[in-house]
């Protein structure tokens, strides 16, 4: 008997190190968001048809205006990085996010960064308070924006109460709230200055 005891040790703290990995945050939302925890997942469908799965990281502090956060997407198809950017921009107006100008300036960053994905792809965009939101794929360094009214309209995209997709909002915020440090800012969007 104590010898399949002792056995059986080893798997399960194999499944307890399993289980914590299969949460760990990515390297490169990690170096971000110290502490990062998901938060909550999602997928976005278009007439049925799987875009892509999202989820959410949050530190310590959880979701909110003057904290660090990342918002991963996981492609499930072949998409346009210019298809990306237009429909990114499409959406910010869509929340009422900046001025005609503003968004035009947007699709035009937005276009110079998102390259075209494959199925499985990652574009990550991590919101830092006064460095700006900087973008990855598959983890390694596309741009940062440092633009305040950018990063607003950008994750509103998904995060804004106004959002197209508020299953997909619901599904990320899920736990977005602070752990052991007051009240959550999770239902709350991206006001005022990041």
């Amino acid at each position: 008997m104590m010898a399949r005891r002792v056995l059986a040790l080893p798997a399960l703290l194999a499944l307890a190190l399993a289980a914590t990995l299969a949460h760990a945050a990515p390297a490169h939302i990690e170096q971000d968001v110290p502490k990062a925890r998901l938060a909550g997942s999602g997928a976005f469908s278009y007439f049925a048809v799987n875009i892509y799965s999202a989820q959410l990281w949050v530190g310590p502090q959880g979701y909110g205006s003057s904290t660090p956060f990342a918002l991963d997407l996981r492609y499930a198809r072949k998409l346009n990085g210019k298809k990306i950017a237009e429909a990114s921009a499409e959406q910010m107006e869509k929340i009422g996010a900046g001025s005609p100008g503003q968004r035009q300036a947007w699709l035009q960053k937005m276009t110079a960064i998102f390259p075209d994905v494959r199925e499985g792809s990652h574009i990550t965009g991590v919101f830092v308070p006064s460095q700006g939101t900087r973008f990855y794929l598959d983890g390694k360094p596309m741009a940062t924006v440092i633009d305040d009214d950018f990063a607003r309209a950008f994750f509103g995209i998904w995060l804004d109460p106004k959002t197209t997709a508020p299953a997909l909002r619901v599904a990320l915020l899920k736990d977005a709230g602070a752990r052991g440090t007051g009240p959550s800012e999770s239902e709350q969007p991206m006001a005022g200055p990041p």
